[in-house]
């Protein structure tokens, strides 16, 4: 795999043209791609280094009229250059870095491995979103309570599937996959296993099972934003890095 072409691509089909999805609106702006709705977001832009202060505080002073937190993603090789100097300076919060990997599903398909009696169920009803926010919420320690509603909202819409993991009945990690349309990418979210539970291959069965799905759905590439917890998990699986990214947040 190339990953300068693989990256470009998916810089030209995921953040330049972003896939439409429920909820949100897409607005450019004075070199600004904005956004907003159920989140609010920015993920691509077009201005020079010398009007980055001031666009940048631009946005910041629209967003903060705005009840939702505004996330502004900078990937490795985005420009222009002093871009986070300027997020910095209008008071955005870095949040830990992360690497963006992508997995060539026509190459390197998936096997499941045995997971110690750890059964997968393809969310389908309410009952199985509950579960998954209850097992992303005790992974991660925060509420699921607005992104499960989310997730309810859009059951059958067949742009969302949703993975729980059980082991005795009881759910312990959740993973979701999100398909882009007619776009070559798809990608993994969540994938949080309880703290009690991991180290039994629940994570790795997870991916396994979205990337069957993606793969008979003719999904060209898999892409995640993966922490230091889970890169390397994902590198011997076969995702190859194509940039680290780091999201700054204004609340």
């Amino acid at each position: 795999m190339d990953a300068a072409v693989v990256l470009a691509l998916f810089d030209a089909r995921m953040r330049a043209d972003p896939p439409p999805k429920p909820g949100l609106e897409r607005t450019w702006f004075d070199g600004v791609l904005r956004t907003t709705g159920t989140y609010d977001f920015i993920d691509w832009w077009d201005f020079p280094a010398e009007r980055a202060e001031a666009i940048v505080g631009r946005e910041a002073a629209f967003f903060r009229l705005r009840p939702a937190e505004l996330e502004w993603k900078v990937y490795s090789h985005d420009r222009p250059p002093g871009l986070e100097a300027a997020l910095a300076a209008a008071a955005f919060e870095p949040q830990e870095p992360e690497t963006l990997l992508v997995l060539d599903i026509e190459a390197a398909a998936i096997a499941p491995q045995p997971t110690h009696g750890v059964e997968i169920r393809h969310v389908r009803d309410a009952p199985g979103v509950a579960d998954y926010a209850a097992a992303s919420g005790r992974a991660f320690g925060r509420d699921e309570t607005e992104r499960a509603e989310r997730f309810a909202a859009r059951l059958g819409d067949g742009e969302q599937s949703l993975y729980v993991a059980y082991e005795d009945g009881e759910p312990i990690a959740a993973g979701h996959l999100e398909f882009n349309g007619d776009r070559p990418f798809a990608g993994l979210w969540g994938g949080g296993v309880v703290p009690e539970r991991r180290g039994r291959g629940a994570y790795r069965a997870l991916v396994a099972a979205r990337a069957a799905e993606a793969r008979r759905r003719g999904v060209r590439y898999l892409t995640v934003d993966a922490r230091e917890t889970s890169r390397p998990i994902l590198e011997r699986l076969g995702f190859q890095p194509l940039a680290t990214v780091r999201g700054w947040t204004l609340g």
